[in-house]
This record gives C-alpha cells, sequence and structure tokens, in this order.
C-alpha cells in the first residue's frame, strides 16, 4: 500500500514539473483550454493545467526588423524602379497577432509592397529620388493603422535602395556632369569677377593712400618752411636785442655799416651806398678817390654772384618717389636759405 502511495505520488510531482512553464523576459506564450483562447502567460513562472491547458503560440515582445526584397515600381513618368524597403516593428498584442491573420509577416511584407508601389506611382523620379523622407513617414501610418488589427506596431520603414534602369542612370549621370560644368563655369565667373572688383578696390585705396601721404608730406615741408623763416627773424631779433643790450658804441656801428656797404658794393653792384655822414667817412678809410671816379677805379663786376654750393641728399637714390625728391629739394633750398641769412646777420 505504501509503495501505491509513494508511486503516486510521485508521479504527481513529475506532472506538476512537466507543466511548470518559465517565461523569458520580453517573450508571451499563448495558453488554449479544450481548443479555445485562455490566457497569455507573459514573463515569469506559470503552471498549467495538464491535459487541459495547450501552448500554441511563443511570441517575442522585441521590435524586429524585416528586410523585405526589392519591389518593381513604376512611377509616374513610366519608370520601372526596383525599390528596397526595411520595416521596423514589434508585437504589441500577442492575442491579435495570433488570431487576427494566418501569417503576420507575410501580410505584412505584401502590404508594404502595395502601399509602395501606391504612393510612388503618384510621383515622378525625380521626385521620389529627393523624397524619401516623405515617402518614409507615409509608409509608416499607412502600416501601422493597417496592422493595428493584427497586434503589430510598425514604428519605422526606411527605403534602402531606389534602382532605377541602367539607360536612366547613363541620363543621369550627363545631367548631373553637366550640372556641375555648369556650376564650375559660374563659380569661376564669380571669382573672376570677385578678383577684378578686389583688384580695383586695391588701386583706388592705393591711391587715395598716396594722395594722402603727398599731402601730408607738403603740408610738413610748408610747416618745415615757416618754423625755419621764424627762426631765422627770430635769430635776428635776438641780434639785435643782444646788441641793444651790449651797448655798442658809435665806432663799432660805423665798422659794421661798413661791412655792410663792402658786401653791397662787392664790384658787381651798379650803385654805391654812402653813409649819410660821407665827409668824415671818406676822409677816415680813404676812399675819396674811388667814390669821385679819380684814380685807379676798378671795373664794375656784371658777373652773376656765385650762390652757396648745394649738397646732395644721400637718402635720394634712384628708387626715390617725386614726393621724395621734392620733400630733398625743399630742404635743400631752406638750407641755403638759412646759410644766406646766416652770412647776412654776422
Amino acid at each position: 500500500m505504501n509503495w501505491v502511495i509513494l508511486a503516486l505520488v510521485f508521479i504527481l510531482l513529475v506532472i506538476v514539473v512537466l507543466n511548470v512553464r518559465i517565461v523569458p523576459q520580453e517573450h508571451a506564450y499563448i495558453i488554449e483550454r479544450l481548443g479555445k483562447f485562455k490566457t497569455v502567460w507573459y514573463a515569469g513562472i506559470h503552471v498549467k493545467i495538464p491535459f487541459f491547458d495547450q501552448i500554441v503560440n511563443k511570441i517575442s515582445l522585441k521590435e524586429q526588423v524585416f528586410d523585405f526584397p526589392p519591389q518593381p515600381v513604376i512611377t509616374k513618368d513610366n519608370v520601372s524602379v526596383k525599390v528596397d524597403s526595411v520595416v521596423f516593428s514589434k508585437v504589441f498584442d500577442p492575442q491579435k497577432y495570433t488570431y487576427g491573420v494566418e501569417n503576420p509577416i507575410a501580410g505584412l511584407q505584401n502590404l508594404s509592397a502595395t502601399t509602395l508601389r501606391s504612393i510612388i506611382g503618384g510621383m515622378e523620379l525625380d521626385t521620389t529620388l529627393s523624397s524619401r523622407e516623405a515617402i518614409n513617414t507615409q509608409m509608416e501610418a499607412i502600416l501601422d493603422e493597417a496592422t493595428d488589427p493584427w497586434g503589430i506596431k510598425v514604428n519605422r520603414v526606411e527605403l534602402k535602395n531606389i534602382d532605377p534602369p541602367k539607360e536612366i542612370e547613363e541620363v543621369m549621370t550627363k545631367q548631373m556632369r553637366a550640372e556641375r560644368e555648369r556650376r564650375q563655369t559660374v563659380l569661376e565667373a564669380q571669382a573672376h569677377q570677385e578678383s577684378v572688383v578686389s583688384r580695383a578696390e586695391g588701386d583706388k585705396k592705393a591711391k587715395v593712400l598716396a594722395a594722402e601721404a603727398e599731402k601730408e608730406a607738403k603740408i610738413a615741408l610748408a610747416q618745415g618752411e615757416a618754423e625755419s623763416i621764424r627762426l631765422v627773424y627770430e635769430a635776428q631779433a635776438d641780434g639785435l636785442e643782444k646788441l641793444k643790450e651790449a651797448r655798442i658804441d658809435e665806432g663799432v656801428l660805423r665798422l659794421k655799416g661798413l661791412e655792410a656797404l663792402r658786401d653791397v658794393a662787392d664790384g658787381r653792384a651798379t650803385k654805391i651806398y654812402m653813409p649819410t655822414d660821407i665827409t668824415k667817412a671818406v676822409s677816415t678809410l680813404g676812399i675819396v678817390a674811388e667814390s669821385l671816379g679819380i684814380g685807379d677805379a676798378s671795373s664794375i663786376d656784371t658777373s652773376t654772384k656765385p650762390a652757396p654750393a648745394k649738397v646732395e641728399d644721400p637718402c635720394v637714390g634712384d628708387e626715390t618717389s617725386a614726393v621724395g625728391r621734392a620733400s630733398a629739394e625743399v630742404g635743400e633750398e631752406i638750407r641755403v636759405d638759412l646759410e644766406s641769412r646766416r652770412k647776412d646777420i654776422l
């Protein structure tokens, strides 16, 4: 009797162990009882009733990627292209996924192909090639709505490739080459225009700067000449002030006057200037004969009075500009004038 009980207990334990199921994470099991849908098992441990409950489907709840083969599609301008699409989807209702359609993946593939033909059939080839994002958005919305009764959620649709015929590719290649050549020609023309404008602006700025430099140089020369004249007259005034302060006697003044007369009457003058006290001056210096035209009077020298020698500026060379040469000439004239004025003062 004990052996029978132990055997029964052992059989019951084996039956219980065999009917314990552990559902992995992101999976779902569809349970039917006596051929009728009973429940859905999600992740965790579950026990089914032996001989009554049956696992009819094991579904993955992870997002899946379906890479469907290329589909031939005719565009609005009657160009046949092959379009390769990828669909990202996941199961959100295991019950609908099991009982909604016989083969959900095949249904999704066929629905994707028909939707693709419908969308691209209303577009021209150029629009199709440049509107992938719009096509993806439309397909995602249509497929997601159509697969709701199947328990499938379409998260994203992508067009991998759009392959036009070879002859269309050749035409597109020629068109692309012509467009690139046109852009190159336009860019070269724009670059030439910009270079000409930049060169003209540079010449304009250079001329403006040269004119400003010449103006500033002339102003500086004029200021320098004015300053030199002012200094000469100040020096003369200071000399007169010094003479006044020195209280020079009459004999020194007379001697200076005669020295001035010597410079004036240096043999080149046609007139002779004499002091007011001519009688005393003539008798003192013994120039009576020459002043009256008696004796060996020297002839008048009508030759040009030699000017002070000019000194060449060592900074002026063949590469010196016209403004630089003019500045050097004005500086030399100022130096000669100052030298002459210095001799007159002395």
